[in-house]
């Protein structure tokens, strides 16, 4: 069985009088500690996709096995215990806590699971050994996506979702930051997922779902992924 399984599922918003379909009977794989891109325009469908594989939002129809568990049927509390304990998440602008520290910001995340890092260890991970105290205010865009980073591993968690985690950010600090996550993938074992408008970021994965108008249109796998210093976008 795959890690993640995702056979016929279907999301639909209804908009006034008209049906607006946001996921049309997708269907794919990743396997356990694979490195997936999701990659498409703004409006293919791929953040919803990322919603309901971390448990935000619920499918229509169709299943979503993750670890031999179909999460399509579970109810809020079930979703909930999913989000917090198998799911880290890295959005593209931060969601950091203004008034906690980095360090607080991660603790955050690291006291509500069990198997959790040690919060000033994962900052020191991601290059933030001079910035454990700071608040986001007085961290650059990428040090703020790098403590939303550990803020995430920190929960030790089985997936990893990053979405659009380098759109805010410079070409240098964007590559520093596809980094770590790449490291999570290949040192760690976690499964990480990458939605993307940026193709240039999809040499680096194992698998690439390419998703159009709400559909997948074509999957990759890449037996050779690139490094992330080979990237130029």
């Amino acid at each position: 069985m795959h890690y993640i399984e995702v056979t016929h599922s279907f999301k639909r918003y209804q908009m006034g009088d008209s049906t607006i379909v946001a996921n049309n009977d997708l269907n794919f794989h990743i396997e356990k500690g694979e490195l997936a891109v999701i990659l498409g325009a703004s409006g293919a469908g791929k953040s919803t996709l990322l919603n309901i594989l971390g448990g935000m939002d619920n499918n229509d129809e169709g299943d979503v096995i993750i670890d031999g568990n179909n999460i399509a049927n579970y109810d809020a509390r079930q979703l909930t215990t999913y989000r917090r304990n198998d799911v880290g998440f890295v959005f593209q602008f931060y969601n950091l806590v203004e008034n906690l520290t980095a360090k607080e910001n991660v603790e955050l995340a690291s006291e509500i699971v069990r198997d959790a890092l040690d919060p000033e260890q994962t900052l020191k991970d991601v290059g933030l050994e001079n910035r454990i105290n700071n608040f986001p205010a007085q961290l650059s865009g990428g040090e703020q996506q790098r403590v939303a980073i550990a803020r995430a591993v920190a929960k030790n968690p089985k997936i990893l979702l990053c979405d659009e985690p380098t759109g805010a950010l410079d070409y240098e600090t964007g590559k520093q930051v596809l980094q770590i996550i790449q490291d999570m993938s290949r040192n760690r074992g976690a499964t990480v997922i990458i939605v993307t408008h940026n193709a240039a970021i999809a040499p680096i994965g194992d698998r690439v779902i390419r998703m159009r108008d709400a559909k997948i249109e074509k999957i990759e796998e890449q037996s050779n992924p690139k490094s992330i210093q080979d990237l130029t976008w």
